[in-house]
């Protein structure tokens, strides 16, 4: 059976699906897949589809395509003028106290200058499994909604890092061990960053739109833990 998506959203201009861990947005030069999300959904609608943006291939969540090409332009004027709001959930290593803005300017690669990139997270609840990692008699981790001003490749993976409270399951940008032990003691072995809304004015009726993702499975089964509900 074809793999369908299902959809968030979807006018005779733009579509939006929930797109699960683990598929490319579209092939690249160093990941040429041929199941990709813009292959699989250019086959369930049977029509071309534009990717206004990115989300990284174990991200989960609300990823939008454009139905056709003046529409894919019109986004890229949004998001490169920041006017539209992005909303991921994420489990962190170590407990976030409080609100903050990392402003931390990022390279795509070491021969490129270093591009501005800033993201705003707060906390959402603390977690603390009797499990040592480490040094530690047990293991904390924060529960945060992160929303990126910018959008820099692994930007939140990498920022999250450099503050010291990496992503869990990260393989790239995290710590392994944190990783293990969800993996071993919880049953979890995904990358925990999860794309819950995108919010825009959209471009052609000018009315706010607000597309929602459900939490995956694995974020639902730890929700009870950290005292959150969605």
């Amino acid at each position: 059976m074809k793999q369908r998506f299902n959809l968030l959203y979807q006018d005779e201009y733009l579509v939006a699906i929930d797109k699960p861990s683990g598929l490319l947005v579209h092939k690249t030069g160093i990941a040429p897949d041929r199941k990709t999300c813009m292959n699989l959904l250019r086959n369930q609608l049977d029509q071309w589809v534009y990717p206004v943006h990115r989300l990284d291939r174990k991200t989960s969540g609300v990823l939008l395509f454009a139905l056709e090409s003046e529409t894919a332009g019109k986004f890229g004027e949004l998001f490169r003028e920041h006017e539209i709001c992005k909303r991921y959930l994420a489990v962190v290593r170590g407990w976030v106290e409080e609100a903050r803005v990392i402003d931390h300017a990022l390279k795509r690669d070491p021969d490129r200058e270093a591009q501005e990139a800033v993201t705003n997270y707060r906390p959402l609840g603390k977690l603390e499994l009797p499990h040592a990692v480490g040094p530690y008699e047990t293991a904390r981790y924060s529960l945060l909604a992160v929303e990126p001003v910018t959008g820099r490749r692994h930007q939140i993976r990498r920022h999250m890092n450099h503050f010291s409270h990496p992503v869990v399951g990260d393989s790239e940008h995290g710590e392994g061990r944190q990783n293990h032990l969800f993996r071993d003691k919880l049953g979890i072995d995904r990358l925990m960053l999860h794309a819950e809304r995108v919010t825009f004015q959209h471009p052609w009726s000018g009315k706010e739109v607000q597309v929602i993702s459900e939490a995956p499975a694995e974020f639902q089964k730890l929700f009870p833990l950290f005292n959150y509900t969605q």
